[in-house]
């Protein structure tokens, strides 16, 4: 069965443990590659990422983009955020939808 995770600083995340998912603290300093990695190696359909923690698995999110499992979904975290998660979203609302229906600039 697929579960949903959530990866990043522990402010940015605590409260996705209340609604079940798997929680992935990655401690100031710390490197997420490897933990990110095996998020998407396992039984998850969804990954929620941090702004900040995306910043840094860049290049692995690219990687994994092109399977249809795990879906990694970017969000604001208390910090470092790039506005990158709100600009994903608008792109795909956008492919889906076929307009902007979002912000409708």
């Amino acid at each position: 069965m697929f579960r949903a995770a959530v990866i990043g600083d522990r402010d940015s995340i605590y409260g996705f443990a209340s609604l079940g998912f798997e929680v992935n603290v990655v401690e100031q300093g710390e490197d997420p590659k490897q933990q990110f990695r095996r998020l998407c190696e396992g039984e998850y359909a969804v990954i929620y990422v941090t702004e900040a923690v995306a910043s840094q698995v860049q290049a692995e999110i690219e990687h994994y983009k092109e399977n249809q499992t795990p879906a990694i979904i970017l969000i604001p975290g208390v910090t470092g955020n790039t506005g990158e998660g709100i600009a994903s979203v608008k792109k795909s609302v956008e492919k889906a939808v076929g307009s902007d229906i979002i912000f409708n600039d």
